[in-house]
């Protein structure tokens, strides 16, 4: 384990933070290809993370010195007489950052998972009050267990993912959208529930938070709630068809939703009504994708394993 190692690793934690997720946000292949794309976004927030602690820790063992008897020294002054004052200061800085950016992201997702579920508990008890569906109404789907309707005039749509999950539809859902229209909206809003989109979109919101500001990327967390709402498209279009999802859509466009929910509308529905109207997904762009993400991760693994490896074997050598 050497200096240069952990600069590698430091080089393409960076990298993978800032300037590749900003890319790839640009790109327009990712609505030909969601799930592979969102396997490709996952491979480099593991990957990021996993080389800034590579760096890191290859930092910390350059403080692991030879001692007279070859054996490495854990004796602080030892070391700073091996390596001078400034340099075991300036790696014991470095060890202490990536061991803080740890410390952070654990507690990153820790606090994330606490409050969103806080939050979707109360709401749940909301609109579980405030539900008004009956069993006269002609919509299917309507009168299953996991649907509530609110009393607004307001198209909303959106779900609360969890232990008990609710779908959430309001009386203007009822009024502007035909039968298959509802059917479409239901289907994209349980596709959400059934493929725990939440919990993607918690473990980016934790890296994102845990990350500086300086070196991450601020369109990752975007494009990933862009990518699960395509793949929720994709469920829906195959029971009813684009023309009802994409009407569905346009009228739910200006729905708002409470934090921690997934909303069938928003900001992304313009982009995503025009790709219903595109071409379809690409088994080549789809190949392309899970194979770079397979390289992103299994690489940057084996050449962290190596040296460790190596320096196991050089441990195990003197005894």
């Amino acid at each position: 384990m050497n200096s240069t190692t952990a600069l590698v690793f430091a080089l393409l934690a960076l990298l993978l933070a800032g300037p590749v997720p900003a890319v790839l946000s640009r790109a327009t292949w990712p609505f030909r290809a969601p799930r592979a794309a969102l396997v490709l976004w996952q491979a480099i927030a593991i990957a990021a993370v996993f080389s800034a602690f590579s760096s890191g820790l290859a930092i910390g063992g350059l403080l692991l010195v030879p001692g007279p008897d070859g054996r490495p020294t854990t004796a602080p002054t030892d070391e700073i007489d091996a390596l001078g004052l400034p340099l075991w200061l300036l790696y014991v800085v470095v060890l202490a950052i990536t061991l803080g950016i740890g410390a952070k992201l654990i507690f990153s997702f820790v606090q994330v998972a606490v409050r969103t579920r806080r939050r979707r508990a109360r709401h749940r008890v909301l609109v579980d009050l405030l539900d008004c569906s009956d069993d006269g109404r002609p919509f299917p789907g309507i009168r299953d267990a996991d649907v509530r309707v609110l009393d607004a005039v307001e198209p909303i749509a959106y779900c609360l993912p969890g232990l008990r999950q609710r779908v959430v539809l309001s009386e203007g859902v009822l009024t502007h959208l035909s039968r298959s229209e509802v059917k479409a909206i239901l289907t994209h809003e349980r596709s959400h529930l059934r493929s725990r989109h939440d919990l993607v979109l918690e473990a980016f919101t934790a890296v994102n938070e845990a990350f500086p500001r300086i070196v991450r990327s601020k369109s990752a967390l975007g494009s990933v709630q862009l990518l699960v709402e395509l793949l929720a498209d994709d469920s829906a279009v195959k029971v009813t068809g684009p023309t009802p999802l994409a009407r569905a859509l346009v009228t739910c466009a200006g729905s708002t939703a409470p934090r921690g929910a997934l909303a069938a509308g928003g900001p992304s529905t313009l982009i995503r009504v025009q790709r219903l109207n595109g071409p379809r997904s690409d088994i080549t762009i789809s190949a392309a994708a899970y194979t770079t993400a397979a390289v992103i991760l299994v690489v940057p693994t084996i050449f962290v394993a190596m040296p460790w490896l190596e320096e196991l074997s050089r441990l195990l050598g003197h005894r």
